[in-house]
């Protein structure tokens, strides 16, 4: 069996987070590689998302290729709905605590009256996002403009810059385990040396039962909208933050390309994975 981890020209070999990946799949009898996304086409039983970091920038050549990749985990449909971040409405209209988000566009000018953020309903690694000072609407519409495209704009919650995000990984629709993302919108944000993305500030957590349910909602929710089965979708992460009255709220729900924070997880979270891949390969 054999399995490529796709990839971007910028990092060929992977993202050092899922260093352990290739060997965790060879311990369950599949062979794993990795391969540029957009280079030539070698035979696989089954295509994973891994970094595919740049096709924030070429989504329609991703899309392309996603549709015409045979065994692609997770699946082209999938990668199509959770590339535009307006999922997130979407969402939200079947109950779940979604932070609060609007869709604007041109001429728009219904902003938060508070501090708030914009970024685009396309984008990775919070590249393109904004947080704008209460009142100052003129940076906000100035942004929206550069982005030249429609965008989110959600009230800033004030509480991730003392306790971040919660991350919750699953596989197959299994909680695997959690992992801690400082905030990122802040005045001392960097972006690493390739550019793709802010560098995070990252470390372990054990999620409290209200963001263990919160999570195991927006999974179920998720999978109601795409017609899917939980197990049929090889990985999800899903990113809490505290709102106002600690109620988690839903900030993204990642099924494209998320770091999986193995690197925070216990040592079993790679074998996880692996044996997840190994039951797509079955189906």
């Amino acid at each position: 069996m054999k399995v490529l981890l796709a990839t971007c020209a910028t990092l060929p070999d992977g993202d050092a987070d899922d260093a352990a990946l290739v060997d965790a799949l060879g311990e369950v009898g599949v062979h794993a590689s990795y391969a540029v996304w957009d280079a030539e086409p070698a035979q696989a039983d089954r295509v994973v998302l891994r970094s595919t970091w740049d096709y924030t920038d070429r989504l329609a050549e991703f899309l392309a290729w996603a549709d015409r990749t045979p065994g692609l985990l997770n699946p082209a449909g999938v990668v199509r709905w959770n590339t535009d971040k307006t999922y997130l409405v979407e969402l939200a209209a079947t109950g779940l605590p979604v932070v609060p988000t609007t869709v604007a566009g041109p001429g728009f000018a219904d902003w938060p009256s508070g501090e708030f953020v914009v970024k685009p309903t396309v984008g990775a690694g919070s590249r393109g996002a904004l947080r704008v000072a209460a009142g100052d609407v003129d940076a906000a519409a100035a942004h929206l403009a550069a982005l030249d495209g429609p965008a989110l704009v959600q009230p800033y919650q004030a509480a991730v810059d003392e306790v971040g995000e919660t991350a919750l990984v699953f596989f197959g629709g299994q909680y695997s385990h959690a992992f801690a993302k400082g905030a990122m919108l802040t005045p001392d944000a960097t972006y690493d040396e390739t550019g793709l993305y802010i560098v995070e500030r990252l470390g372990g957590a054990q999620p409290s039962a209200a963001y263990r349910r919160v999570a195991e909602d927006v999974l179920d929710a998720a999978t109601g909208v795409l017609g899917l089965s939980r197990a049929e979708l090889l990985y999800a992460r899903v990113d809490l933050v505290p709102g106002a009255d600690g109620t988690p709220l839903l900030l993204e729900l990642e099924l494209v390309e998320p770091s999986l924070g193995f690197r925070q997880a216990d040592a079993g979270a790679p074998l996880r994975f692996a044996s997840s891949v190994r039951a797509a390969l079955s189906r």
